[in-house]
């Protein structure tokens, strides 16, 4: 690596966006308003959104020297806040999980990072949050690019039983871990879920299930609103299938079965934190025709109704 060919314009713009960026997003002062260190959190946070992870692998992940993450390791075994169990792979490595304390002591700080997220975008109008998304995004794949991978699988089909109930159950578990939505928001997917199975009409509606390399891994359906207006509705993807233009296909399908079928309109209700699936739509054509802050699902809220004229 030789740093000689850098010039120094730029070496000086890298170190003003790194002063501008953690003077904004408040890195320099207690993190979140704990006790505990950025590092902290992120070990915290790793705990929360994996399963079967062992300490060389979150060391790895996080960049960090095996001696420290050890010891961050054992005063949070000595709150009560993770456990350790048996490796069936390797007996020299232990499993780390967060109990329900550790979770107790997490939850608030996941939500005061999505506050702060949200109160970082709130004052921008919409395009200029999703510039400002899209360049953040910009900067970490030209920094840490994807390593090439081998061709994977994707295939769109009909639902079987047993879909509909992972599809309430991705919508409450992602939504949670995600947005910090409750189960109220879990039990109106599965009332929506359930009204399609009992009132199907297969001339008029259609789901989709995703498969990536034989794994669900995302939904979406169409239903019947009016004679003139499909509804699209419930559309899901697992975070492991992010990225790879899923969510852009399954919205793709609800479109083409309306016009297929001779809707005049489709139409979708969402929530204005929801800014990727808000981008598919947008692409597509789809307008902003109606918002309304309201508090449910024990958050408060920006419900939002888009059309498309088809």
């Amino acid at each position: 690596m030789n740093t000689a060919t850098v010039p120094a314009s730029a070496v000086k713009a890298v170190r003003r966006f790194n002063r501008f960026f953690t003077r904004r997003v408040g890195v320099l002062d207690p993190y979140l308003g704990s006790d505990l260190s950025l590092t902290d959190v992120r070990v915290l946070y790793e705990l929360a959104h994996r399963d079967n992870l062992v300490a060389s692998e979150l060391a790895r992940e996080l960049g960090l020297d095996g001696g420290y993450l050890s010891r961050i390791l054992r005063r949070f075994e000595t709150a009560g806040w993770i456990t350790r169990s048996a490796n069936a792979k390797d007996a020299r490595q232990s499993v780390l999980a967060l109990t329900p304390a550790g979770r107790d002591a997490f939850e608030p700080l996941q939500q005061r990072s999505r506050e702060e997220a949200a109160a970082l975008l709130a004052p921008l109008p919409p395009e200029q949050q999703q510039a400002l998304v899209d360049a953040m995004e910009r900067i970490q794949s030209v920094l840490d690019p994807a390593p090439a991978a081998a061709p994977r699988m994707a295939v769109l089909r009909d639902p079987v039983p047993g879909d509909i109930g992972w599809v309430v159950q991705q919508h409450g578990e992602i939504y949670w871990r995600e947005y910090g939505w409750d189960s109220r928001f879990e039990a109106l997917v599965a009332d929506i879920a359930a009204q399609f199975l009992r009132k199907f009409q297969p001339a008029w509606e259609r789901c989709w299930i995703a498969e990536l390399d034989g794994e669900r891994v995302g939904a979406v359906f169409v239903v019947r609103k009016t004679a003139a207006t499909a509804q699209l509705r419930m559309l899901i993807l697992s975070p492991k299938a992010r990225g790879l233009g899923l969510g852009a296909r399954l919205a793709d399908e609800c479109i083409a079965f309306a016009r297929a079928k001779g809707y005049k309109k489709m139409v979708l209700w969402t929530n204005s934190c929801l800014t990727a699936a808000r981008a598919i739509y947008a692409r597509r054509g789809f307008q902003l025709v109606k918002s309304e802050p309201y508090e449910d699902f024990g958050q408060p809220l920006v419900g939002e109704t888009w059309e498309l004229k088809l």
